[in-house]
């Protein structure tokens, strides 16, 4: 795997890198090419959060935990994206007409940005065209509460949501 450290008020250290590499490395065996991981490690008073982001055609494989230790932080990290793998390979290899989570290429196209006091982030990524039901997958991949996504069926831009009922909601644009 190759890894892509940033740190947000911290060094990293050899030490962290190596720890680091070590155990997202467990995640090699669920790929047949190497995927590129961004690691983003800040430090905020004393709590101290892992962001691991690893892009792989389109869909996005990410996990996020905060603790105050850096090294429990990567521990539960490799967990939950671990769990995540196992989850949704079923799912995707179904979506994939056959294809395993190992064939799914790896393709980075996340750009953050930080302007003034009232935008606070900019994220630009590739929309592609996809089902609803590909969105939805895509959504609790990231576990996020809505995704955006085109829409295959229409070529239009939809958003899908989870409501607070646990059901999922879809926004369409009207012309």
């Amino acid at each position: 795997m190759k890894f892509q450290f940033r740190g947000k008020n911290i060094q990293v250290t050899t030490a962290l890198r190596e720890h680091a590499e070590k155990k997202l490395g467990k995640l090699d065996k669920y790929f047949d090419t190497p995927p590129e991981a961004i690691v983003t490690l800040t430090v905020e008073k004393e709590r101290q959060r892992v962001e691991v982001t690893i892009p792989l055609n389109g869909y996005l494989l990410r996990g996020e935990e905060e603790t105050q230790d850096m090294y429990s932080s990567l521990d539960l990290v490799v967990d939950k994206l671990e769990k995540q793998i196992k989850k949704y390979k079923t799912r995707l290899s179904k979506k994939n007409r056959g294809a395993s989570i190992k064939d799914l290429a790896v393709e980075p196209d996340e750009k953050v940005a930080e302007e003034g006091s009232r935008l606070v982030r900019t994220k630009r990524f590739a929309i592609k065209p996809m089902s609803i039901e590909e969105a939805l997958l895509q959504m609790n991949l990231l576990g996020h509460s809505f995704f955006m996504f085109t829409n295959a069926e229409t070529e239009e831009v939809n958003v899908v949501y989870c409501r607070k009922d646990g059901n999922y909601g879809l926004i369409e644009p009207e012309i």
